[in-house]
């Protein structure tokens, strides 16, 4: 039977780097060598964005693992002056998007999406879009088919800063920010995608496969059966609850529809400490969890269904 395969990566800042060594070593299974070459569709969400535009791009998962462990920490590089002057992190990003910027320049410099290797759909959120009395922000997915309402004019640069300018992070960049805030695991709108029939050939439903990686995920949970909480008290969980909660019902949307032909591999974190997205010190424990995670399940499953 005809396969459409579909990679979808999610979000998680510096933990992409377990992603990407996730990848190196199922390519290293026998069998498994060109799973990404047979690549119907990547789809990420801001680091698995990135992820997504580099391996469509054609770029080695040894490049791009190289940018997580050594320009990371110039990404995330939070200097004492920063600080004074966005007062803590109480005013302004922590971030600036330069470093980011600049390294994502040298990765994918001119590209447009039209000329990438593959087909991509990158998650991002746009925050006005400016149309008079309907003006308001929304989703925005941006994808390289062929077809009305395509942007495969836009720099592969710009989609990767749109869709990594996670909220308190980094600054918006172009009225866009992380596409995190509605679909952290964007495998289910890699779905919706893929069966738009405004973008022929469209595959049928059945001849859909899914792998799904998760950048790792941290067991966490508020206790008690009434929490009355305010805005001060809110704040500091709600993103983490909000980018898990989307990509949780994201997994079990993607389970009840395609069954067998999904599959999701995202290894649990230590709960303490909390490997943070800017966690770029933990670097090397993020390599020690990623070289250790048990295969075996998503090893047995790629060569069921996807090989």
């Amino acid at each position: 039977m005809t396969k459409y395969r579909i990679i979808s990566i999610d979000g998680g800042g510096i933990r992409g780097l377990i992603s990407t060594i996730l990848l190196q070593r199922i390519l290293k299974e026998p069998g498994l060598e060109n799973i990404l070459q047979d690549t119907d569709l990547l789809a990420g969400t801001s680091t698995g964005g990135l992820l997504a535009l580099g391996i469509a791009k054609g770029l080695s998962l040894e490049r791009i693992r190289s940018v997580y462990e050594i320009e990371g920490p110039k990404i995330f590089d939070d200097s004492w002056l920063d600080n004074i002057r966005d007062l803590g992190k109480l005013r302004g990003a922590d971030y600036s998007i330069q470093p980011l910027r600049k390294e994502l320049t040298n990765l994918l410099g001119e590209t447009n999406l039209g000329q990438l290797r593959k087909k991509v759909l990158i998650t991002a959120f746009d925050l006005d879009n400016g149309e008079g009395e309907a003006r308001n922000w929304k989703p925005k997915l941006f994808h390289n088919f062929a077809g009305p309402g395509n942007d495969r004019a836009e720099l592969a640069v710009n989609v990767g800063l749109y869709t990594s300018a996670a909220p308190t992070f980094f600054p918006s960049v172009d009225g866009y920010i992380d596409g995190g805030v509605y679909a952290n695991n964007p495998a289910m709108c890699a779905l919706a995608q893929s069966l738009d029939k405004r973008y022929s050939p469209t595959p049928a439903i059945d001849e859909i496969v899914i792998f799904s990686l998760g950048t790792g995920k941290t067991l966490k949970y508020i206790s008690g059966n009434t929490v009355d909480w305010g805005y001060a008290q809110w704040v500091k969980p709600l993103l983490d609850l909000m980018f898990d909660g989307v990509a949780g019902i994201a997994d079990f949307q993607c389970r009840q529809l395609l069954h067998e032909r999904y599959h999701r591999l995202s290894p649990v974190l230590p709960k303490k400490p909390k490997i943070p997205m800017d966690g770029v010190k933990r670097i090397p424990e993020m390599i020690d969890i990623a070289n250790k995670v048990d295969l075996t399940e998503t090893l047995n499953w790629l060569k069921k269904e996807w090989v």
